[in-house]
């Protein structure tokens, strides 16, 4: 995003501390943001220091870094330091119940997702603010109030059993899901708020690394086992593990409600995932001994209350983690409202109501595209007239780059607004429905009856791109 410019530093007269509610992702960097520009910064987290506590198994998704988060890691220099912990991931390898094999790039040659490992990236992120003297870290800190009218915080500090009441000036919420900050704001008038969760939990699992540390699944790839009505998918971890993640029904005849024993457990993942059990040996105890986590959407609006206070990452916009962005846009809120900052200075008022207009329709967008594509990992990679679909839509964005980028790209590596991302990849697929039934090979595409219909289309599709 650069730095900021000169006459958003000549505004910068009121240069006011600012308290950060989350030492999460998006709070940690939120905090690096804000004191490159000068500010003083207050960051409270309920959790204890996860350097020091060590991590809680079981409860992380491993995380997909794309090109949003890239940028606004590069926004303050630190990305160099992410790639260290971080590990290429340059298609989906499909797992079938025979253990056959299929596979699907993620973009053009040499794009990639980047597998990391929440609390590694966390801890990361935590030792580049605590080498910023203007930002001072608080562990252990659990709000337990937010007075919006006196603006002050009232906490309890879970080690020492003391409370304290805290004024604050400028308050930003990335304090997640159930944040504390968003809770006091919701008893405003008129506030709406909305929340959702799946009929899906999802277990954490493992796989282990081999021999000398070797990867014992192809190391630069996401794995998916998709199963119809549920699937489990694998992240590669700097050990040479594999982070697996098992999204499956909470209720039903397959369902986390029917594997109660190690003896079903064994015995259901033997018989649907037969190529994974030999590379998990602690797959029985895990599955009984780690927690079945939830995955909730969450919607609200407004994200800001005055000057005053303003939500971004999970406490305004929580998504299910089927498109690998929640960590994605929630770091590109942070270079949002860094480069509004650049463009209103100190304006507070001005930079958060923007910040809202901007980023409101994009987080709703990005909510409705991760359920579409749970849908889609779990019902449809596995199918061949999808994974036609896929190399055919490759060859329309091949031969007409301008016009067509696939629906994956636009999100994951573009920067196109998640909102215009989202109605881009619904025109192309009504597109493709009518070009499908005239496509039985990959080789139909060159067929003279089929181009001509292609021609047409992309016609028809820019003169609806030209309307908006």
């Amino acid at each position: 995003m650069g730095t900021p410019s000169s006459a958003a530093v000549a505004a910068a007269t009121d240069l006011s501390p600012c308290t950060i509610m989350g030492a999460g992702l998006v709070g940690s960097l939120l905090a690096l943001y804000l004191a490159r520009r000068g500010h003083q910064v207050d960051v409270y987290e309920r959790r204890a220091d996860p350097r020091l506590s060590g991590a809680v198994e079981g409860r992380s998704i491993n995380l997909a870094l794309s090109d949003r988060g890239w940028r606004a890691l590069e926004g303050v220099g630190i990305s160099e330091q992410v790639r260290e912990v971080a590990i290429p991931m340059y298609r989906r390898v499909m797992h079938d119940q025979q253990g056959r094999l299929t596979y699907q790039p993620y973009g053009r040659e040499n794009q990639a997702i980047y597998s990391v490992s929440r609390g590694g990236l966390n801890r990361t992120l935590l030792n580049l603010t605590e080498a910023d003297p203007r930002i001072r870290m608080h562990f252990n800190e659990h709000c337990q109030h937010v007075d919006l009218r006196a603006r002050r915080l009232e906490m309890h500090n879970t080690l020492t059993d003391q409370e304290q009441t805290l004024p604050f000036r400028r308050l930003f919420g990335a304090d997640g899901a159930y944040s504390a900050v968003r809770g006091a704001m919701q008893k405003t008038d008129r506030y709406e708020f909305s929340q959702s969760y799946l009929e899906y939990g999802y277990k954490e699992l493992t796989i282990e690394a081999g021999p000398d540390g070797e990867w014992q699944l192809e190391k630069n790839a996401l794995h998916i086992w998709p199963r119809g009505q549920y699937m489990m998918i694998a992240l590669p971890n700097l050990d040479g593990s594999f982070n697996c993640t098992l999204f499956f029904p909470y209720e039903g005849q397959e369902s986390f409600t029917t594997l109660e024993t190690t003896e079903q457990v064994q015995a259901f993942f033997e018989e649907k995932f037969p190529d994974a059990v030999p590379f998990m040996p602690q797959l029985a105890e895990e599955f009984i001994q780690n927690p079945t986590g939830s995955l909730i959407t969450v919607k609200c609006f407004p994200w800001t209350h005055k000057d005053e206070i303003v939500l971004l990452g999970d406490a305004s916009h929580a998504i299910v983690p089927f498109y690998g962005q929640g960590m994605n846009a929630g770091f590109e809120d942070c270079s949002v409202l860094d480069s509004l900052l650049n463009q209103y200075g100190e304006d507070w008022n001005m930079v958060f109501s923007e910040f809202q207009r901007q980023r409101k329709p994009n987080a709703d967008a990005m909510a409705d595209l991760a359920i579409y594509n749970f849908e889609e990992m779990r019902d449809r990679v596995a199918d061949p007239r999808f994974l036609l679909q896929k190399k055919i839509e490759s060859k329309i964005s091949a031969q007409y780059p301008d016009q067509w980028l696939p629906l994956y790209s636009q999100v994951t590596f573009s920067d196109t607004p998640y909102a215009d991302a989202w109605a881009n990849g619904q025109r192309q697929e009504s597109i493709m429905q009518r070009l499908m039934p005239h496509i039985q090979t990959e080789a139909d595409y060159d067929l003279p009856a089929v181009q001509e219909m292609v021609r047409q289309e992309m016609e028809k599709n820019d003169a609806l791109s030209s309307l908006k």
